[in-house]
């Protein structure tokens, strides 16, 4: 079965934005992206990084990961704010909104029901494992269906901002196992976590 897999960047102080929602890697952005944390993501996980990212970098390799993202409205009208329909045209696209009526790309699926029953429903298809790319919202929502953790945790804190499971997120909790960890000369680490089989 497919797992789906938070795979996020996150301050050390558990913020994945800012307070605004902006996103921490545009121009006006405060998250550091040394030339060793853009050749890990190129060399380990080369479908996350965004279709403008891939063309200017010359990226072409499908990944090994995933096949389908999840975003949630706030973080997919981050790249509607920059003109940009469809962030990640390499991947099936699916944005849970139930206030956005029309998908403002051919290629985006609007995702109006519930997240947790539709999650499910994509776990049982076909295919490589489910990347939920955010944000924070989206995240508390999906938190008990997470089967993966991949926290790239940047070398920085941001004093407060938006947490890694949103502010909604209930008292839940999981104990995770360390599965893989790259520690980059720059400062950031790429930590994965499965859940623990233990774990309700």
């Amino acid at each position: 079965m497919r797992k789906l897999v938070y795979c996020i960047a996150s301050s050390l102080d558990g913020f994945v934005a800012g307070p605004d929602g902006a996103d921490p890697t545009g121009p006006d952005g405060f998250w550091p992206t040394p030339e060793d944390y853009v050749a890990h993501l190129v060399a380990e996980l080369p479908e996350i990084l965004p279709g403008a990212a891939r063309a200017a970098l010359g990226v072409t390799a499908e990944g090994t990961h995933f096949d389908t993202v999840l975003e949630g409205r706030r973080s997919y009208e981050v790249g509607l704010k920059a003109g940009v329909t469809d962030a990640f045209p390499h991947l099936r696209h699916l944005v849970f909104s139930r206030t956005l009526t029309e998908s403002p790309d051919p290629a985006v699926e609007l995702v109006a029901t519930d997240p947790v029953a539709r999650v499910r429903e994509l776990k049982q298809e076909p295919g490589k494992d489910i990347w939920l790319v955010g944000g924070g919202e989206l995240a508390g929502a999906l938190y008990a269906e997470i089967d993966r953790l991949i926290v790239k945790l940047g070398p920085l804190t941001l004093g407060t901002g938006i947490p890694l499971f949103g502010a909604s997120a209930g008292f839940d909790p999981r104990t995770w196992e360390l599965t893989d960890h790259t520690v980059l000369g720059s400062g950031a680490a790429f930590l994965t976590y499965d859940r623990a089989s233990s774990a309700s």
